[in-house]
């Protein structure tokens, strides 16, 4: 799967798919058109990026059916989601499902485009977001079972002589491994190492 941010367009309607390709197209934006929401689950993956332009009403699979597939799919790629059938528990529906924003027809070129920005913005920020998780994970791994284990007493605040009793071993080897832990970390002091695992436990919480 191309990794390209791509805005995929989905709709019956081979007019209103022709409309939004006419409107990125001048913009220098790769897009890709599917008549249902089934020939669009069929071309993606996670590894995709940019955003999708849905509309709710189609034959087969509807707009908000198709962002709760995308959920379980784990694809996590905005989701603009247009109709000339909106009511307020349609819009509540594709807000709880995770769309980015929800216009109406006919929207004006002007408010779908700047909801594409918006959405592709966001894509590129979840990506930078993934990365660095990526990168921190990457990390963690390099770090031996002893060395976990004196990261964390150290982000404990456990001295060192404190730690090398509890762990049996000398205050010189502690000093040794916590070098070794900035170092495959890529931080300079034991503030900067609680914070980033601080964040990361976080995240890990939130999903």
């Amino acid at each position: 799967m191309a990794t390209t941010p791509t805005v995929f367009i989905v709709d019956d309607d081979p007019a209103a798919r022709r409309s939004v390709e006419l409107l990125v197209a001048p913009m220098g934006i790769v897009a890709e058109a599917f008549s249902s929401a089934e020939k669009l689950l069929e071309r993606i993956d996670a590894h995709c990026r940019g955003c999708i332009i849905t509309d709710v009403r189609m034959l087969g699979m509807s707009g908000v059916e198709l962002q709760d597939e995308l959920t379980k799919l784990k694809i996590e790629l905005p989701v603009i989601v247009i109709t000339a059938y909106g009511d307020v528990p349609m819009v509540v529906r594709a807000m709880k499902a995770g769309a980015a924003t929800f216009l109406e027809k006919p929207c004006r070129d002007e408010e779908l485009w700047d909801a594409i920005r918006g959405a592709l913005r966001r894509d590129e920020e979840c990506q930078f977001r993934r990365q660095q998780e990526q990168d921190l994970d990457h990390r963690l791994a390099q770090l031996t079972e002893k060395e976990h284990c004196v990261m964390q007493l150290l982000l404990q605040g456990k001295a060192h002589k404190v730690i090398a009793s509890q762990l049996d071993i000398s205050i010189r080897t502690v000093e040794v491994r916590r070098s070794r832990i900035l170092k495959k970390m890529n931080v300079a002091t034991l503030v900067e190492l609680s914070q980033i695992v601080a964040r990361r436990e976080l995240q890990n919480e939130s999903t």
